[in-house]
């Protein structure tokens, strides 16, 4: 039986984990977790696991309320309590559901513990590939991914010869506003662009969504993960997101991955380290999919997608500054600072003022992560 840490225990994916936790408790116990700002799901989280002996908040006086009440358990709080949590607790596998820089940390000290890594958190692979890469090279730890698209690559992958494989294909939704003509995209307030039109996510993500920013990443996600060139890696926009990820071969075959939406199903795949029964289809075009319908991808229409490119083959701290200006700006459209095509605008800027670092550590990452998020508040 495995022992869980589960970061990000209140958020969508933190959720749905402990769905796969509870009905797997034959494999898999939780003994910590964090809920961040959300201390009332505590006890709720409590109730099904009396495992748990490690627990992360953000608010330290909350955490020492918590403390006094439940004398068998350790609580964490505050700026660095995080980190402490991921390196004193016990756990075998660690579930990485945070949202946004805060993820990549945890991430490197999980690897560092030589303990497996259920990946949800996509800015810790884009902020810190380089470094959880050479951890991994060096047999610290394994990685599994848990976004559906990377999910859904490596069920297909496992399933053909690499030197078959002419390109992965990442399907996208488009986000809420993929029918606003792009004259018009300005004009979207956040209740529009909130508004996802196939998947329930956080709002981080559905803004992401909406602009192709999660697509850049998902790419840069990809080329860590499976080791493919740039240049085969490709988006298909798929209006129904029951296709998830697909492979072609050189022959023209797809190898795809066809279901409902739904994040149990990829969070059980990486936490039983892919070892789950499932299944491919082989087609000869995606036509033959009379459910589905797909679109090819415009570069002009996502530019988020595209500066994400040009950073993965810039640098390193190219993709840091990309995160960091990134959530800055989402924040303040969320805010109702900004107007929605000002985030691409912001992000470009803080990318191209950012110096070329190609291989940083964990503490110059967060001099550059601190940097560019400074920048796009200018």
């Amino acid at each position: 039986m495995k022992k869980v840490l589960l970061l990000g225990a209140s958020g969508s994916i933190g959720t749905q984990s402990l769905d796969v936790i509870k009905n797997n408790n034959e494999e898999f116990v939780l003994t910590a977790f964090s809920v961040g700002h959300r201390s009332e799901f505590i006890e709720e989280v409590l109730k099904d696991n009396k495992s748990v002996k490690y627990i992360y908040l953000i608010d330290t006086k909350e955490a020492k309320r918590f403390a006094k009440r439940y004398k068998d358990i350790k609580f964490y709080s505050g700026k660095n309590g995080l980190a402490k949590l991921t390196k004193v607790a016990d756990y075998d596998m660690c579930v990485d559901a945070l949202v946004g820089f805060a993820g990549l940390e945890p991430a490197v000290i999980a690897l560092k513990r030589n303990k497996i890594l259920c990946l949800a958190n996509k800015e810790a692979l884009v902020t810190g590939g380089t470094l959880l890469s050479r951890y991994l090279a060096t047999g610290h730890g394994k990685l599994y991914p848990i976004d559906s698209e990377h999910v859904a690559l490596a069920k297909c992958l496992s399933k053909v010869n690499k030197e078959d494989v002419k390109k992965l294909i990442i399907t996208a939704s488009g986000g809420a506003l993929r029918n606003v003509p792009i004259e018009d995209l300005a004009k979207m307030n956040k209740d529009d662009a909130l508004k996802h039109p196939t998947w329930k996510m956080g709002n981080k993500i559905t803004i992401d969504c909406a602009t192709m920013m999660n697509k850049g990443f998902e790419i840069i996600e990809a080329w860590y993960l499976y080791n493919y060139p740039l240049d085969q890696i490709e988006v298909k926009m798929h209006d129904e997101s029951l296709v998830h990820s697909a492979v072609e071969l050189n022959d023209g075959t797809l190898i795809v991955d066809y279901g409902k939406p739904d994040m149990h199903t990829p969070i059980e795949w990486a936490m039983k380290e892919g070892k789950v029964k499932f299944d491919v289809l082989t087609l000869k075009s995606f036509d033959e999919l009379k459910d589905c319908h797909f679109h090819n991808y415009d570069p002009k229409r996502y530019p988020c997608t595209e500066l994400a490119k040009k950073c993965l083959i810039s640098g390193a701290s190219k993709m840091i500054a990309l995160n960091a200006a990134n959530e800055v700006a989402v924040n303040r459209f969320l805010k109702d600072e900004i107007k929605f095509t000002d985030i691409a605008k912001i992000v470009e800027r803080v990318v191209n003022e950012t110096p070329i670092v190609y291989k940083p550590s964990l503490r110059k990452i967060k001099k550059i992560d601190k940097k560019s998020r400074k920048a796009a508040l200018a």
